[in-house]
C-alpha cells in the first residue's frame, strides 16, 4: 500500500495492491471546505469503501 499527501494532508491518493493476489485499490479523497470527497479509480464506490474501513495498516509501517 501506498499513501501520498498532497497540499498539506487537504488531498491524499491511496494505491494498494493485494498480496499474492491481482486485485489492487486506487483512490484519492479530498478535504475541501464543502466537505470530504472520495473519488475511486475506475472501480465502485463500494470496494474502495469496503477496503478502507477494513483497513488495519502495519504498526511497523508507519
Amino acid at each position: 500500500m501506498t499513501k501520498t499527501t498532497f497540499c498539506g494532508g487537504k488531498s491524499v491518493k491511496l494505491v494498494a495492491e493485494e498480496l499474492g493476489g491481482t486485485d489492487y485499490i486506487s483512490l484519492n479523497f479530498y478535504r475541501l471546505q464543502s466537505g470530504t470527497r472520495l473519488f475511486p479509480c475506475e472501480m465502485s464506490t463500494r470496494k474502495v469503501f469496503d477496503f478502507v474501513m477494513t483497513l488495519r495498516p502495519d504498526q511497523d509501517a508507519a
